[in-house]
């Protein structure tokens, strides 16, 4: 199993609104992509965020298979109009269970 955990640095200038779409679109992609095993995703809440103001969780069966989400249109289409415009940084983790 696939771990892929992404950190979502938004922009303090976003408005909350677009910070919430992003999560709407991010949790859509579950629907969507047929690889993915499980998703979530929310606001950070803790106080040791380094900045870092919402997370993303998603669980897969194999490398292939996020590879296949990586590439799939759907993930290309909320990473471009969802969250590449609203955040300041991103660090991805994943790793193998």
């Amino acid at each position: 199993m696939i771990e892929h955990i992404v950190l979502f640095k938004v922009r303090a200038d976003v408005p909350a609104a677009d910070a919430e779409r992003m999560l709407e679109e991010l949790r859509s992609l579950a629907k969507r992509v047929p690889v993915i095993l499980e998703l979530t995703c929310g606001t950070n809440i803790s106080g040791r965020n380094q900045g870092f103001t919402h997370a993303l969780l998603v669980r897969f069966r194999s490398r292939t298979d996020l590879e296949a989400y990586i590439e799939h249109r759907d993930h290309q289409r909320v990473v471009a109009e969802h969250v590449r415009r609203i955040t300041e940084n991103i660090v991805v983790v994943d790793y193998e269970v």
